[in-house]
């Protein structure tokens, strides 16, 4: 059975960060003791990968019990007591950063996501994009729905986009919109890029299904909404931030693309404290 997306990634957080040896510090001082930990937020924001956290502690070791005080999409503040690890100290400690790490960058991705999800106005969707680090697509993309995004594409396989090096080489829009429809049919959604209200108009002529503005001002991109019609989308993309998303809410697109929802970051601060331990069998 192929492995997932995450299965690949926690095989190599495993490797990377146990080798041959495993936990040598642990493995030193502990034997078969029993803890119980708290994992706190020490931050405000959105709670993402939690299922992907119990993972890596199932993985390390199958009798460690966990348990969530919080889900997926809520918010958490400092302070909070988000879960409880119970098991044998060796197995949480061996497993703690693995963890962490994938709890921390899911969260902050779903922090950020809400930040702009929460400046959506009408039919105005925050969307995603493809930066991402290598191999963490599906989890970062989940994270993005867990903050009120909607997903993207997820790779070059389940949508066309015809950026502007596509319309360079092909010679035109008309053409390479030509090409995809003669290669595939109606198989696939057809988004173009456009970086002027004259590509726009070639781009609605050739058929298109989504309009890409790219790095159009909010007056610039009004203009070009009022050349379609109820069965084309239009998305804003281009370095979007708080400051100035507001502006492009106001006129109406269908979506405004954010890169910086996946591709910068800024990690949740969790940790984990041992609260109770017991010198005992688990």
């Amino acid at each position: 059975m192929k492995q997932t997306s995450f299965e690949v990634l926690l095989e190599l957080a495993i490797n990377e960060d146990l080798a041959e040896e495993g936990d040598v510090t642990s493995k030193a001082i502990f034997g078969n003791d029993v803890v119980t930990a708290r994992l706190h937020s020490k931050d405000s924001g959105i709670l993402a990968g939690k299922e992907y956290f119990a993972k890596v502690f199932a993985r390390i070791d199958p009798s460690t019990e966990l348990t969530f005080f919080f889900a997926d999409g809520d918010a958490i503040q400092p302070g909070d007591i988000v879960a409880e690890v119970r098991g044998k100290t060796i197995s949480i400690l061996t497993a703690e950063r693995i963890a962490l790490n994938f709890l921390g960058y899911l969260s902050g991705i779903a922090t950020v996501t809400r930040s702009f999800a929460r400046l959506q106005q009408g039919k105005t969707r925050i969307l995603d994009t493809r930066k991402t680090l290598p191999g963490y697509r599906e989890l970062a993309k989940y994270a993005v729905t867990r903050g009120g995004g909607t997903n993207h594409r997820m790779g070059l396989y389940d949508m066309v986009m015809i950026k502007d090096n596509h319309i360079d080489a092909a010679g035109s829009i008309q053409r390479a919109v030509s090409l995809v429809k003669e290669r595939w049919g109606n198989r696939y959604r057809i988004e173009v890029e456009c970086r002027n209200a004259e590509e726009v108009r070639e781009a609605l002529d050739a058929g298109a299904d989504i309009i890409m503005l790219d790095n159009m001002g909010p007056g610039a991109a009004a203009e070009c909404l009022k050349t379609g019609s109820g069965n084309v989308a239009f998305e804003a993309s281009g370095d979007m931030s708080l400051e100035k998303i507001g502006e492009y809410m106001e006129i109406g697109l269908d979506y405004i693309s954010v890169g910086k929802l996946t591709h910068s970051v800024k990690n949740f601060d969790f940790s984990l404290k041992i609260a109770e331990h017991k010198n005992d069998a688990f």
